[in-house]
């Protein structure tokens, strides 16, 4: 498992910040959930909360959560939706992870250079989609199955990193709208991890965005366009207090907490908007 941290756009940016939002959260701000009946109560006071690593503190006071897709079984998803949170699935979506259970599916040939500081991590070449489709396509249907009302996509910025391959912004338009075809096609709502640079062209079908370090990095104002059509912006900085980030991002309607970098269970929010 890896966090991508997040440097200065072009630059690598790793941390494995997440990704969601529900169809509660979005329907809460405003927007309209694609092919999805939102039943389920969710406040914003609570925040949200981003746990990759170690057993899911469903007590934490958030809204949302986003949590790995392999890790976390059906039943936890279901504690936490029972308290009345919303869950997202976390899937890497563009990189290979050597140990997940589908690992041996990659084809030798698309897999490229390792991810900087993450072991058991290597780039995909994301042109190989009629490979991919369907690798990805199954790794979505096991959120649905296990009860996840959206997905947080992940490393879908390798273009602009040393994957091993000639990538191209073109590419990686492609495949990233490849993956929110195949969320909608499953009644998932999906979130634009980073990839800053590109949100102009996908703003419009993705549903929410999760951003890593954008006050470290001075890039916040690049999200404009997800709260300017009312879509959710989850937002993690690692190394930054709260006292220094909070008041950036409060204006601009981010719901912004600080983690570890190991997205472990401790979290810090920001307080609620007065």
């Amino acid at each position: 498992m890896s966090r991508r941290s997040v440097g200065p756009r072009g630059e690598e940016r790793r941390g494995r910040c997440a990704a969601v939002v529900v169809c509660c959260l979005l329907a809460v701000a405003g927007c309209t959930p694609r092919a999805q009946d939102v039943t389920e109560p969710a406040t914003q006071a609570g925040g949200w909360q981003y746990q990759l690593q170690g057993r899911v503190d469903t007590t934490v006071d958030a809204a949302t959560f986003i949590v790995d897709g392999f890790d976390v079984d059906a039943a936890t998803v279901a504690d936490l939706q029972g308290r009345g949170r919303t869950v997202i699935c976390y899937v890497n979506a563009g990189a290979l992870e050597d140990w997940r259970p589908d690992a041996g599916r990659y084809p030798d040939e698309i897999v490229g250079d390792p991810l900087d500081d993450w072991q058991g991590e290597r780039w995909l070449d994301i042109r190989a989609t009629e490979v991919l489709r369907p690798i990805l396509a199954e790794r979505f249907d096991i959120c649905v199955g296990k009860g996840f009302t959206g997905v947080e996509a992940d490393n879908v910025d390798g273009y602009t990193q040393d994957s091993g391959f000639d990538l191209t912004g073109d590419d990686q338009l492609r495949f990233n709208r490849m993956l929110a075809e195949l969320a909608h096609e499953r009644s998932l709502t999906i979130g634009l991890k980073n990839d800053l640079d590109q949100i102009d062209d996908l703003v419009g079908e993705f549903d929410f965005a999760v951003n890593e370090s954008c006050v470290q990095y001075r890039e916040c104002a690049a999200l404009a366009p997800f709260t300017a059509q009312g879509k959710p912006v989850l937002h993690v900085e690692y190394e930054l207090g709260t006292d220094a980030f909070c008041p950036v991002t409060a204006p601009l309607g981010f719901r912004s907490i600080r983690k570890p970098v190991a997205l472990t269970a401790p979290v810090e929010q920001c307080p609620a908007p007065a």
